[in-house]
């Protein structure tokens, strides 16, 4: 992916000693605990199947790009050498590798990918990932505009910025710029308690999602918190939603007729003639009690 954006080089492994590579902020925050002893275990009976991926610094010294997983397993393994692939990388190709790398892990959740696709997407534009958003925004309204929404090309418009913002979604192969925006975008605005949650591994993804419908701010932290404890099943939250959902009202005055409303609808008395003669004459009762208390408002 994207290899039209990094130098050629070969990929003969080759081994170092593990306290020869040193590390750099990477893109990715959150190692899972338990995921991470698993493959502590598989490199323990297996060896590092995958070598890391480094760039040379001085004499016998690397930086570290890709791998910090299989990099952190041996630093618990006590590891003295690990297989490494070695590039000369410049700081934007390295930076670059390191985020394409974390958008190709496989046990990535939705809010990681959107999160690392707008960093890629601010490196290549240069500017500030809060700026992003609004820039992809702009081309939906754009697009919505000025093109047929069924034809979904890009709008007339074929700035540079927008012509590296296909060229990133193509080379990853995810999904377009346009269902990204609309799809994916909006689960950052998710309560900050279910994002925190969501990123630190503490619970999965589609049980996040249904509790952040909860309107409530404390009836949601009280389910987010016991949903962790408990490790409840989506189908346990489901219920606990359920029953704290207020329930209507069955004599108010606003439910009886909203609820006319749509037996009416339902009803279709307008395909029956009979029917129908009988429901004018009770929609003309209505429509002149209607009027006299238009007629009363205005006296």
């Amino acid at each position: 992916m994207m290899q039209s954006h990094i130098r050629e080089t070969t990929t003969v492994a080759e081994w170092v000693s593990l306290m020869s590579i040193k590390t750099r902020e990477q893109p990715r925050h959150y190692f899972d605990p338990e995921k991470l002893e698993q493959l502590v275990q598989s490199i323990a009976q297996h060896g590092i199947l995958e070598p890391l991926l480094v760039r040379p610094l001085a004499t016998d010294q690397y930086e570290l790009v890709a791998g910090e997983r299989r990099y952190r397993a041996a630093l618990k393994l006590g590891l003295p050498e690990v297989p490494v692939v070695i590039r000369q990388l410049s700081d934007d190709e390295a930076i670059q590798l390191a985020l394409i790398e974390n958008l190709q892990r496989e046990d990535l959740n939705p809010i990681e990918e959107t999160e690392g696709v707008l960093q890629l997407l601010a490196f290549r534009l240069k500017m500030p990932v809060q700026a992003v958003p609004a820039l992809l925004y702009q081309m939906k309204n754009a697009l919505e505009k000025e093109t047929d929404a069924r034809n979904n090309v890009i709008p007339k418009f074929r700035s540079d910025q927008t012509l590296e913002i296909q060229s990133v979604f193509q080379d990853l192969g995810l999904m377009n710029w346009l269902s990204f925006t609309c799809n994916r975008l909006p689960l950052l605005n998710l309560p900050n308690e279910i994002l925190n949650a969501i990123r630190s591994g503490k619970i999965a993804y589609t049980k996040a999602l249904a509790i952040a419908r909860i309107k409530d701010e404390s009836q949601r932290r009280t389910l987010l918190d016991r949903a962790i404890d408990e490790n409840l099943s989506l189908n346990q939250i489901r219920a606990y939603i359920k029953a704290i959902k207020p329930q209507p009202n069955l004599q108010s005055p606003q439910f009886l007729v909203t609820n006319l409303y749509r037996r009416l609808l339902k009803a279709k008395l307008w395909e029956d003639p009979q029917r129908w003669t009988k429901a004018q004459a009770l929609l003309a009762e209505l429509e002149a009690l209607l009027d006299q208390e238009s007629q009363n408002h205005i006296t």
